[in-house]
């Protein structure tokens, strides 16, 4: 399955012409499954310019897969080895979340359609499939 994060997602709604959007854009086409975490859910909608722009954010995702933890607490407890791996390494991951989402994708075997350099530097300490351009 791919799962599809913030930041290719928020370039697709804004109509940016990037490799991520595009990517997005010829998998719906395709009708390949694709999910998008819940916290996902929750950044997007955080950044909602008005009213009228969260109603739709709102709309769309409720009308999405989305993905949730299969155990919450071995996801974060997992998600915060991660972390603490990464910095072992000497990389700086700089969103606890990225980490989260991470774990998520990883629960569920499936590849990570991104544009953020964090979730690179993650495949380089775990087996995190990615897609980026």
């Amino acid at each position: 399955m791919i799962v599809t994060d913030t930041s290719v997602l928020v370039d697709f709604f804004r109509g940016r012409n990037t490799a991520g959007a595009q990517r997005l854009e010829q998998i719906e086409r395709d009708g390949v499954p694709f999910a998008i975490p819940a916290v996902c859910c929750q950044e997007l909608l955080q950044g909602a310019r008005d009213q009228k722009e969260w109603g739709l954010l709102l709309q769309h995702l409720q009308s999405q897969r989305i993905l949730v933890p299969k155990d919450s607490w071995v996801c974060h407890r997992a998600a915060a080895r991660i972390f603490f791996d990464c910095r072992q390494k000497g990389f700086t991951i700089r969103s606890t979340v990225d980490c989260f989402i991470a774990q998520m994708v990883l629960e569920q075997d499936g590849t990570l359609l991104h544009n953020d350099e964090d979730f690179e530097r993650i495949a380089k300490v775990r087996r995190l499939r990615t897609l980026r351009k």
